[in-house]
């Protein structure tokens, strides 16, 4: 028989909230990325601000105006602010055709 305390952990370790961020999202031609790998415009990835950079090679969910996408992190945004991210434009025009240059956007961890 399970206990209440292992009940009420399972169920809020089901529901346990996300953290979503916003920021604006821009986009860049990657390269060489400060994770060490080498990309193309057409690879689904993203810089992080440096407030939020250090988890290279992990992916993040971004959602924006009713659509969800997600990018790997390979490279650190020097001119992103706070929780701002630099995606290539295949990721961007998921989202926007590229002459918008910026939206702002909700993403986490995924």
């Amino acid at each position: 028989m399970l206990s209440i305390t292992k009940i009420i952990v399972a169920l809020g370790v089901m529901v346990a909230p996300v953290f979503c961020h916003s920021g604006d999202m821009t986009y860049y031609t990657p390269g060489l990325g400060a994770c060490g790998e080498t990309n193309t415009e057409s690879d689904a990835v993203v810089a992080m601000s440096p407030a939020q950079y250090g988890h290279c090679g992990k992916t993040i969910k971004i959602h924006y105006n009713g659509k969800t996408g997600s990018a790997k992190i390979v490279d650190k945004c020097p001119g992103c602010g706070g929780d701002g991210i630099d995606v290539s434009p295949k990721v961007f025009k998921e989202f926007a055709d590229l002459s918008v240059g910026r939206v702002a956007v909700t993403w986490e961890y995924a």
